[in-house]
């Protein structure tokens, strides 16, 4: 994982206040970073951050790469990026009391993280902890699990 990371930002519609929270509230440093973001909290994300750097008075306005909204195919154009290796940083704010109409997106995403490995966070104070981590804004290595016993296995 390189110093600057791609990270990926989701936010369920009553995550999205806190989510938007957490990236200003760490502007200075999620700014020297590419992000991606599923369609509507891309669109949230986009707008905030051209707020913060006009009241920086950086005037330089970070792009995030918008993806589908989650119950579109968002998550699963995501979940794609993560097992291409494009993707270095998941930000997931989910509603674990609201039933989606994507579940089973959902499950399928958060899975997709594990099984590559990749650094997650699915509230705010998991966020914190991982934005705040000396490896965040420097080379990291991921450990990733060797799956070819399982490529190359037999199947009845």
């Amino acid at each position: 994982m390189k110093e600057i990371k791609n990270i990926a930002v989701v936010a369920h519609d009553n995550c999205k206040k806190e989510l938007l929270d957490f990236i200003a509230c760490n502007y200075d440093v999620l700014r020297q970073h590419n992000l991606m973001a599923t369609g509507t909290t891309g669109g949230l994300v986009e707008e905030l951050l051209e707020d913060l750097a006009v009241k920086s008075g950086s005037g330089e306005v970070k792009k995030v790469h918008r993806l589908k909204s989650g119950p579109l195919g968002g998550d699963q154009q995501l979940g794609a990026s993560i097992a291409e290796g494009k993707v270095d940083v998941l930000f997931f704010f989910w509603d674990p009391m609201q039933p989606q109409p994507h579940d089973v997106d959902v499950k399928a995403l958060l899975r997709i993280a594990v099984l590559y490995n990749l650094p997650t966070a699915s509230n705010r104070s998991s966020a914190e902890f991982l934005i705040s981590s000396p490896f965040f804004s420097r080379e990291f290595v991921i450990h990733k699990m060797d799956f070819s016993g399982y490529v190359q296995r037999d199947l009845p």
